[in-house]
């Protein structure tokens, strides 16, 4: 049976479609031999060979030698065997040429079907690995259906489906079906019948990875982002650093007026963006975190690991945010516990301790007498 043409779109479906030709010709082999066991009914072992170089496709039907039958169609004694050729032992494969001059419409559409399954099976591998590639990426995506609370969105550029789950949502944020969004690749999840990708615009890396994407700065690593922190819809603060004294590591990320970091603002539909520098002075870090609050000094306490921050009066409020953000977050981004006080509520809380230092000291003195 030679078909060049066949041989020919081969080539061609590895070129454009970059599917290995050696793991593409395992799959016709394998859809030949479905077609042509249910187009002539045979139940003897049959395999199919493919020849590119001669450009020939054959069939053939295979028994193994034994000693006992366990599998009539598949095995043949050695006795008969022998009689075919001598020289055949136990565990010889005796093959038979059996291909037919044509395989009908019937059978070459049943290959097709059979085929055409197998090449989008090794497409949805490539894509799969490709993916896992771009976990941790931003990619752009189209909202495809809504059920419940979550989204499902069509990965552009692949045959993959994306899970946007609640959890990973900003809570202001509503789309409409056919919308185009960007999202996190958090991970890819296989239940081995289907293939979806887990993402997200609530991560602290959705943010991360859109200012790595938005600054030529970092991503030439002259900025190197230390730490962030999020709460989605709200506020995120990142610390940023860089080696070179003549880098602008915050300047770099806010961009000439701003355009920079507002575009990702604008991504973010308006989040607040908090970006410091970040120190090696863990009371400088913890005072520059609490922005856009400046205390007036902040007390270390390294094995606590804790830090009091202490704000002018009028900036006690500025310094913990609406519900205890700000702080919460400039703790999370320095994981260091910070206890934020005004300076009157200081000062009142240090005189009331020397206060009682010197009573104590009192009383010693008069046991003493």
């Amino acid at each position: 049976m030679v078909n060049k043409d066949f041989f020919q779109a081969l080539d061609i479906l590895e070129k454009e479609r970059r599917i290995n030709k050696e793991t593409l010709i395992e799959a016709i082999e394998a859809g030949l031999v479905s077609a042509y066991k249910k187009e002539y009914g045979e139940s003897r072992g049959i395999a199919v060979r493919l020849n590119p170089d001669k450009s020939t496709i054959k069939v053939y039907a295979y028994r193994e030698v034994v000693d006992e039958i366990t599998e009539k169609d598949k095995q043949i004694l050695l006795e008969e065997a022998a009689e075919i050729d001598p020289s055949y032992k136990v565990g010889s494969i005796i093959t038979e040429d059996i291909t037919p001059k044509n395989f009908t419409r019937i059978a070459a559409q049943t290959a097709k079907q059979v085929i055409m399954q197998r090449i989008n099976d090794i497409k949805k591998d490539m894509v799969l690995n490709e993916m896992s590639d771009r976990e941790g990426e931003i990619m752009t995506a189209v909202v495809r259906r809504k059920e419940g609370d979550t989204y499902y969105v069509e990965m552009s550029n692949t045959q993959l489906e994306g899970v946007l789950m609640p959890s990973d949502q900003i809570a202001s944020e509503k789309f409409n079906i056919n919308d185009t969004i960007k999202v996190y690749v958090k991970k890819i999840r296989n239940t081995g019948k289907t293939t979806q990708v887990i993402v997200s615009r609530s991560s602290a890396g959705f943010v991360r990875r859109l200012f790595e994407l938005e600054v030529p700065e970092i991503a030439a690593g002259l900025v190197s982002i230390k730490a962030i922190v999020r709460e989605p819809g709200y506020r995120t603060k990142m610390a940023v650093y860089s080696e070179d004294v003549n880098v602008d590591a915050v300047g770099a990320c806010i961009g000439n007026k701003g355009t920079r970091i507002n575009a990702i603002v604008d991504e973010l539909n308006g989040e607040k963006i908090d970006i410091i520098l970040w120190s090696e002075d863990l009371s400088e870090f913890v005072a520059r975190a609490l922005s856009p609050a400046k205390p007036d000094f902040v007390k270390i306490n390294e094995s606590e690991r804790s830090a009091k921050a202490i704000v002018p009066d009028d900036k006690l409020s500025l310094a913990i945010g609406k519900s205890g953000q700000n702080a919460r977050l400039a703790a999370k981004l320095t994981n260091v516990k910070i206890d934020v006080k005004s300076y009157s509520a200081y000062m009142e809380s240090s005189v009331g301790t020397n206060a009682e230092e010197e009573d104590g000291a009192s009383e010693e003195e008069k046991l003493t007498e």
